[in-house]
């Protein structure tokens, strides 16, 4: 028994994070409609950014999230307007599926040129400190990037239903052309929407660096895992990447323990297959479907 909740233990720690990495592709896909492929680099960079400023600064990684966040929030905009956006306006969405793979590789070519291929880690101070509640066993890192990973979801979720921009932004994902007659600068919200995205991604990227090593190749490992999760949950709202990360989290866990460390995988391609035959919408649907 204890063997069981230490294992759910370890896969709700886990699907926090899973969900934190699959907010921004939820968001674009629900607002834009576009497969961002570039979605896992984005991820690997934002470790990377971490990595290089706790080092430069001496600080914990978790401190360097606002500088992260606001770098490739700027990325993320500059990325939708002057590529992405081109693409979907002079061709079709498909061509912008195709554009973002094309930075993966590219982005990614550029990570091993310039950190090389090997695996590398954050370590915060606390790296090896670890604490019990009752019989279970955490680690202080898990915990730390657990409770990070929820409030920056609990965060973009406020922000989505209570500010002006999450209204703006609800409004052109269900009625754009309601919204552009009402004077809503689409392209604007667009890219702001991509920032955001990509800011959400740098920042799950040093919780995943904290708690798992990571290099350049892992970056089709994470649009994969993003696109379950959205699956899963549905598309457009945290809560339904909460809901999504903490499924596959548990169901990861459960079968590396039971079943092998090798099957992970195979078992979330399942759950994929059969989750897009019984409900293609999603646990919670779509959060960003037209009004009717």
């Amino acid at each position: 028994m204890n063997l069981i909740l230490q294992t759910l233990a370890d896969g709700l720690v886990l699907g926090g994070i899973y969900a934190l990495a699959a907010v921004g592709f939820s968001l674009i896909f629900g607002v834009m409609q576009v497969i961002n492929l570039s979605h896992g680099v984005i991820v690997v960079i934002g470790a990377y950014l971490a990595l290089i400023l706790s080092r430069l600064l001496a600080v914990d990684p978790l401190l360097t999230i606002p500088l992260v966040m606001a770098a490739l929030f700027v990325f993320g905009y500059a990325y939708q307007r002057w590529l992405v956006q081109l693409a979907v306006e002079r061709s079709s969405l498909l061509a912008s599926m195709l554009l973002t793979f094309g930075v993966a590789l590219m982005l990614r070519n550029i990570l091993v040129w310039i950190f090389s291929p090997d695996f590398k880690t954050i370590s915060p101070p606390y790296a090896f400190v670890h604490f019990h509640l009752g019989e279970l066993t955490f680690d202080l890192v898990r915990v730390s990037a657990l409770a990070t990973s929820l409030v920056l979801l609990c965060l973009l979720a406020a922000a989505l239903h209570w500010t002006r921009f999450g209204r703006i932004v609800r409004a052109t994902a269900q009625q754009n052309l309601a919204a552009r007659l009402c004077g809503v600068d689409a392209r604007h919200v667009y890219a702001l929407t991509f920032g955001v995205s990509a800011a959400f991604a740098g920042a799950s990227g040093i919780a995943i660096g904290m708690v798992l090593p990571f290099a350049p190749p892992d970056e089709a490992f994470w649009t994969l895992n993003a696109f379950v999760v959205v699956t899963l949950g549905g598309v457009g709202s945290p809560a339904g990447a909460l809901v999504g990360g903490l499924l596959l989290g548990i169901v990861n866990t459960l079968t590396a323990q039971y079943v092998g460390p090798a099957f992970p995988n195979a078992t979330m391609f399942l759950i994929l297959v059969l989750m897009l035959l019984v409900r293609p919408s999603g646990l919670l649907g779509n959060a960003f479907s037209p009004s009717r």
